[in-house]
């Protein structure tokens, strides 16, 4: 069985329903989760539209699960990441990492998020409550100093 997974689909996150099915049988001492939800954007945004390029986006999420997976010799780990249109309060990505301690978990659900937002081919775009579509979400300095810091690590 492959210790990662990988899925992104426009369907919503059914939360329960995952971590019911990554919870640990006896084998982890921790498992560590991250939800990442759409907001509102102070009450200016009715969804927000993520688009993907399929094929490569599984590879690239698959390729940072795998990195994770080896260098914190996790357990588990899984990895849901939304594309569609996705209002205000539903769940964008969920990352699930389980291991022997919990030192290892949060390492690995920060590493990967971080690694996701970056290095996953997904754009955003806005979706304004007056009807109007806005332009495309521009990547932040703030991402790219967070997957820095792996480096040095």
């Amino acid at each position: 069985m492959d210790k990662a997974s990988v899925s992104v689909r426009p369907e919503r996150i059914d939360l329960a329903a995952e971590m019911a099915r990554f919870a640990p049988d006896g084998d982890a001492g921790a498992v560590v989760t991250f939800t990442g939800y759409c907001r509102d954007e102070a009450g200016r945004l009715s969804a927000l539209e993520l688009e993907h390029y399929p094929g490569m986006a599984e590879r690239e999420i698959g390729r940072i699960a795998g990195e994770a997976v080896e260098r914190w010799s996790l357990l588990r780990l899984c990895c849901i990441h939304r594309h569609g249109l996705i209002r205000p309060g539903e769940e964008i990505v969920f990352v699930a990492a389980a291991s022997l301690h919990r030192g290892a978990a949060f390492e690995a659900a920060s590493f990967v998020m971080d690694f996701m937002k970056t290095r996953a081919p997904f754009w955003k775009r806005e979706h304004l409550v007056d009807g109007t579509i806005g332009g495309w979400v521009a990547a932040k300095d703030t991402d790219d100093a967070a997957t820095d810091r792996w480096h040095r690590l």
